[in-house]
């Protein structure tokens, strides 16, 4: 960062600014949950505030199916919008980062930085592209535990997340129950049900099928990009609600498009759709988009543990589980089970269900009472 880029990352009052990604390098062997291994794995992080003087302010964020590490401030001055998660994250904000230290990694397997299916193995000088270990949420966990190690973190203030990053935040309390201090899940699950692993599955045929998928041993400047592209339109209306979108488009044409009989473009919806895709296709890796969905699906606390109240037996942290009425992919009842169950434990737990009509995706918009929430939690 150049005296200029300094200046104007701390002329924002409130903001993270600019911030630079770090590399984390574990050189020796990682074992997967399936069994197999990697010989070593890279982390790609970032973090905002600084850690204090007992090590007792540290925040995990834990990220969404298509998310990365980059969840506030910006990369670089050209940067057209910030972190995913910057209206959440920042100095005076609901995580304030003049109180807190926080961390977010991009999980491993991912395609922004940490080791994952395009990653070069290093026994064979060649991308692992498919011979790249099966992950699952807990293995995501573990290699984040490894990077804390690193950095000298003790204890997490708190682990927060939704959707995946909700079912890495319940894997993080379980499997480091001395560790965690509080957990935030938002728009999670403990197990998928079968709709959501369907829709996976559709996203996940629409990339093999693509005949430049080649088996997942693709170009990677010419992927399948055609399948990518209609698993991300696909899944993308799976994180919106009825209501959103039907205020948003509803029925409206293109500025300039007239009725007329074609497959052509025409309707606002399914510009925004094309929109989403293209975008998406350019920044995020199909294979990954594999891996990832199948660690959703095989993420199941009751089949791991026995039950959900046998998972959460161990738990010693405060809990606020959040869900959305609107959210018909991680619907409401399913987070609200998940406090259920830890209350017969005895475990600290509360939970609230926010009146928003975003869909799934309302963990990620600008929302006063869910910020409030979070900051009341964190101060409690």
């Amino acid at each position: 960062m150049n005296p200029a880029e300094e200046d104007i990352a701390q002329a924002f009052d409130g903001e993270v600014g600019l911030v630079s990604p770090k590399d984390f390098h574990c050189p020796t062997e990682f074992e997967f949950e399936s069994g197999q291994s990697i010989p070593e794995f890279a982390l790609r992080y970032e973090t905002y505030g600084q850690l204090n003087e007992d090590r007792s302010n540290v925040i995990l964020i834990a990220h969404a199916l298509t998310g990365d590490h980059h969840c506030a401030g910006v990369q670089s001055l050209k940067d057209r919008k910030p972190g995913w998660w910057n209206a959440l994250i920042g100095p005076g904000k609901p995580i304030d980062t003049t109180r807190y230290f926080v961390i977010c990694s991009n999980c491993i397997g991912g395609c922004q930085g940490s080791t994952g299916p395009k990653s070069i193995d290093p026994r064979t000088s060649q991308p692992y592209n498919l011979t790249f270990p099966f992950i699952a949420i807990r293995d995501m966990v573990r290699t984040q535990k490894i990077l804390l190690d690193h950095l000298g973190v003790t204890e997490l203030y708190a682990v927060i997340g939704g959707s995946m990053g909700g079912m890495q935040v319940l894997q993080w309390a379980i499997e480091y129950p001395d560790f965690v201090k509080r957990i935030i899940p938002m728009a999670t699950t403990w197990r998928q049900n079968a709709q959501a692993m369907a829709f996976d599955e559709v996203g996940r045929q629409a990339i093999m099928q693509d005949p430049e998928w080649k088996a997942g041993n693709y170009d990677p400047d010419k992927g399948p990009n055609v399948g990518l592209a209609i698993a991300r339109m696909m899944a993308h209306i799976t994180y919106l609600s009825d209501q959103s979108m039907d205020r948003k488009f509803g029925r409206k044409r293109q500025e300039g498009k007239d009725k007329r009989y074609s497959f052509d473009v025409e309707f606002e919806v399914e510009s925004y759709l094309q929109y989403q895709a293209k975008s998406f296709i350019n920044r995020f890796d199909a294979n990954t988009y594999l891996y990832f969905t199948r660690a959703l699906g095989y993420f199941d606390l009751e089949s791991a543990y026995g039950s959900l109240d046998a998972a959460f037996q161990n738990l010693k942290c405060k809990a606020l589980s959040i869900g959305f009425t609107t959210d018909w992919l991680f619907p409401p009842e399913q987070n609200r089970e998940i406090v259920l169950a830890m209350l017969r434990q005895g475990i600290e737990a509360s939970y609230t269900q926010l009146d928003i009509d975003l869909g799934h995706d309302s963990f990620l918009i600008d929302s006063p009472e869910l910020f409030g929430l979070v900051q009341d939690f964190l101060a409690s």
